[in-house]
């Protein structure tokens, strides 16, 4: 009887040091989702500061005119 009492015991003392070793991982875990979506919504910004950028830069080119346009594109399938 005293041998199971020191079995259980044990399986207690195995289950709670599991616990808190869950309990730290959960805690580091938690962390690296808070960076990863800091670091996720920094990059989302940047992608859309480069867009900006990029669709400034297209409005700055000349619009060409429409029979420009498809000659350029017949002479690229050719290609």
């Amino acid at each position: 009887m005293i041998s199971e009492f020191h079995q259980l015991s044990e399986k207690i003392g195995q289950l709670a040091e599991l616990t808190h070793a869950l309990r730290r991982e959960n805690a580091e875990l938690r962390l690296r989702v808070t960076g990863l979506q800091s670091e996720n919504e920094e990059l989302k910004q940047r992608i859309g500061e480069a867009h900006q950028r990029v669709a400034a830069l297209l409005e700055k080119f000349p619009a060409l005119p429409e029979a420009v346009s498809q000659k350029s594109l017949q002479d690229q399938e050719l290609t």
